[in-house]
């Protein structure tokens, strides 16, 4: 050690980190780390528990690393554990991130602090310190854990999420120091779930238990900007930033909008999740697997989710799933002009026939056509309707003008005909709100095996929204050249739907 720095210095952890801790940059050169304005910032606010929701490349993983690192080095018998959303990503951490940097301690600090073991996913000292990276922590109390990509985990692997909420965020010392970050991966899971806690929580003191959110958009990243000569703003554009200006008080320069745009031609629908501009935005953006993710970014862009008004010259269709846990799930559908135009969307589990019914009656609607998927045909025994189809059960209580919408051999089909009609749908805000949230989340079954998406709907509480929908994706040809609706039966006349 230099006999000329104070002695106070070394003892001050932000001081180490400023000083003592080599990093390669994003060219790969070898570089003294210096925290970034981020960074400081995170550092200025750091609290015992903190969820970070975050865009892409701000160096959060590596500033975590070092602060676990300085710890072990200047600390005995602490524990770190870094949980990495893969294999891949273990070896990649712990090499590039830890084992790096102590590698290039001063030679008096490591001959201090000699390894005892030294793998490839754990380094223990002669002081009897460890930071340890893994895809899981499954034992021991922990003083400092970092979940990366934690939104990523949740995503592709629930089972795993689960294990990190009741056994290794549990295992941190009460008053040890958790880290939580990750991009967005849709609006459901353990990691939205944590952020939406965290949230509520903004701007108010913190137990040590309690967890605290810290935000970071790309539009405070000084390096992201670029020539406006080199991109071309739309119409459609400048409304995004105008309506993103009054969200966050802050005029976004030109530079900083042709970098978004250019940024955004590469990523396309990755763009807000990678690169959001609130934290809101950074939900909006459904996980990589979600069937409908690029529909959903399209509809927000061009403003289709919004006040649908009910047109009651105009006859409503409805689009049922019957779905095999018991569940029914219908939407309420007008086409004008050539818009297809949703009300609502109903779910309920558990009921009889009846009561879905009663339910159309209420809303006072004039219906057309109510189109039940292929099993509506299909015999079955039920109280008081022994032997009969569910199409044969509604017409029995007065629901006339019902279709059978043939089934189809691969259901992919059927959803990539609701991708495609989905560019010409509207959808009530309100009314729809259930229903988006359960389609934003309809996704593809992770390939654990494979590391990859299978090609095929996961089943889960998300699919009688998107089948019941996927009717009107399937029919959606033969309702766009459709005009005879002489069928229409208006309920306050007639009392039949």
């Amino acid at each position: 050690m230099n006999a000329r720095l104070n002695v106070e210095d070394w003892k001050n952890p932000v001081w180490r980190l400023h000083n003592l801790y080599w990093i390669t940059d994003k060219s790969g050169a070898v570089v003294k780390f210096k925290p970034n304005a981020e960074q400081t910032e995170f550092l200025e606010a750091l609290h015992y528990r903190n969820v970070i929701l975050k865009a892409r490349q701000l160096g959060f993983s590596t500033l975590i690393q070092l602060i676990f690192l300085d710890a072990c080095v200047f600390n005995s018998n602490v524990r770190a554990g870094v949980i990495a959303d893969s294999l891949d990503n273990v070896t990649i951490i712990f090499r590039d991130k830890i084992k790096f940097a102590y590698d290039r301690l001063p030679e008096g600090i490591r001959a201090e602090r000699m390894p005892m073991q030294d793998s490839t996913s754990e380094l223990l000292l002669s002081n009897n310190s460890s930071v340890r990276v893994g895809t899981s922590m499954r034992s021991g109390t922990l003083q400092y854990l970092h979940v990366s990509e934690f939104g990523k985990i949740c995503a592709k692997h629930p089972e795993k999420a689960r294990e990190i909420v009741t056994g290794a965020i549990p295992a941190v010392a009460q008053d040890g120091f958790l880290f939580v970050e990750s991009t967005a991966e849709g609006r459901e899971g353990p990691f939205y779930d944590m952020v939406e806690r965290a949230r509520k929580r903004v701007g108010q003191p913190h137990l040590a238990i309690e967890e605290k959110f810290h935000f970071f958009p790309w539009w405070r990243r000084g390096e992201y900007e670029a020539d406006p000569a080199t991109v071309v703003t739309s119409d459609q554009d400048r409304t995004y930033f105008a309506m993103i200006e009054r969200r966050i008080g802050t005029r976004l320069s030109e530079r900083k909008r042709a970098w978004y745009i250019a940024t955004r031609t590469v990523l396309r629908e990755d763009m807000k999740r990678e690169y959001p501009s609130t934290a809101d935005e950074a939900f909006e953006a459904s996980n990589e697997g979600a069937w409908y993710r690029e529909q959903f970014d399209n509809m927000r862009r061009d403003g289709r989710i919004c006040r649908v008004p009910y047109e009651p010259a105009v006859p409503v269709n409805t689009f049922w799933d019957l779905g095999a846990n018991d569940t029914t799930a219908i939407w309420f559908h007008q086409l004008v002009g050539p818009e297809h135009r949703f009300l609502r969307f109903y779910e309920a589990n558990g009921r009889s026939l009846d009561h879905f019914v009663q339910y159309l009656r209420e809303t006072r609607y004039a219906f057309g056509k109510h189109y039940l998927p292929h099993d509506g045909d299909h015999k079955r025994l039920q109280s008081g309707y022994a032997n009969r189809s569910v199409k044969e059960m509604l017409q029995d209580l007065l629901m006339r003008d019902i279709e059978i919408v043939p089934r189809i051999e691969d259901v992919t089909v059927g959803i990539n005909q609701t991708r495609m009609a989905l560019s010409t749908a509207w959808f009530d805000a309100e009314g729809c709100k259930e229903g988006l949230g359960h389609l934003e989340k309809y996704s593809k079954e992770w390939d654990m095996k494979g590391g990859c998406w299978k090609d095929y709907p996961k089943h889960d509480s998300h699919s009688n929204a998107a089948d019941s929908l996927r009717q009107w994706g399937q029919k959606q040809p033969k309702l766009a050249t459709r005009t005879d609706w002489g069928g229409a039966l208006n309920y306050g006349k007639s009392g039949v739907v």
